[in-house]
C-alpha cells in the first residue's frame, strides 16, 4: 500500500509531518513525499524543508493521497501540475485526504463539489466558494475523501485513516506509541473557545481576511 504526501513550496510542515508520523511505521505501508520535482521543498517562512522522494511523473498511482496546506497553496488554485496530478491520481486512489487549506486544492481539482469537507476555520468560507459544503469539524469523512481542519488536525486525520485502513486497535497502538494525548495549556485552539481579542488578532493576519471583507484574495 502506498501513501503519497504532496509537497509544494510554501506548505505548512506540520500539515505533512503529522500524517507522516501516523503512517510511516505501519506494516505494509510505503509513505512517499511527492512534489513537482525531487529535492527539498521549503515551508511558508523559508526556514524549514522536507525532501520530496519522487516527482509527480514518477508516482502515477497511490492508495492514499494527502495534500497539506500552507500559504503556497494559493498559487495552485488556478490549476497547474499539482492540481492536475491530484486529479489524475484521485481517479485510482482509495482515499484522497487533506490537512488545513489543502482541502482548497482538492476543491480546485473539482473533487469536493457537493461534498462535506473542512479546512482551517479561516478558510471555510473560501472552501464553500469552490463548491464544497463546509463543516466545522476536526475531521470530515465523505465517501473516499477525508479532510482535516487546521494544521494540528492532520494528526487526527492520520489516526482516522489508520483506523480505516487497519482497524481501531491498530490506530490505538499508533496513538499510544506517539503518546498523542493532547492537553493544551490554553483553551484557545478554536475560535469558539479563544478570547474574542485573540480571534480578531488571528483573523486580521489571515490571507483570507480581505476576501471575506469583499476584497481580492
Amino acid at each position: 500500500m502506498r501513501a503519497a504526501i504532496v509537497l509544494f513550496e510554501g506548505l505548512t510542515l506540520l500539515d505533512a509531518v503529522g500524517p507522516y508520523e501516523m503512517w510511516a511505521g505501519l506494516p505494509g505501508v510505503e509513505v512517499v513525499f511527492v512534489a513537482a520535482e525531487r529535492g527539498p521543498v521549503r515551508d511558508g517562512g523559508g526556514r524549514g524543508a522536507l525532501v520530496a522522494d519522487a516527482a509527480f511523473g514518477e508516482v502515477e498511482r497511490a492508495d492514499v493521497v494527502c495534500v497539506p496546506g500552507g500559504v503556497g497553496q494559493a498559487r495552485h488554485m488556478d490549476g497547474g501540475p499539482l492540481v492536475e496530478w491530484v486529479r489524475a491520481v484521485d481517479a485510482t486512489s482509495t482515499w484522497t485526504t487533506s490537512v488545513c487549506t489543502g482541502s482548497l486544492v482538492l476543491a480546485a481539482a473539482g473533487l469536493l463539489e457537493g461534498r462535506r469537507a473542512t479546512s482551517h476555520w479561516l478558510a471555510l468560507e473560501e472552501l464553500g466558494r469552490w463548491g464544497a459544503l463546509p463543516v466545522e469539524e476536526r475531521v470530515v469523512v465523505d465517501g473516499g475523501y477525508v479532510t482535516a481542519a487546521g494544521v494540528s488536525a492532520g494528526i487526527d486525520m492520520g489516526l482516522t485513516m489508520v483506523g480505516r485502513l487497519l482497524g481501531e486497535r491498530a490506530a490505538q497502538v499508533v496513538q499510544l506509541a506517539a503518546e498523542y494525548d493532547p492537553r493544551p495549556p490554553f483553551s484557545a485552539g478554536s475560535p469558539r473557545t479563544a478570547p474574542v481579542e485573540v480571534v480578531e488578532r488571528v483573523r486580521g493576519r489571515s490571507r483570507f481576511a480581505s476576501r471575506a471583507a469583499g476584497g481580492p484574495s
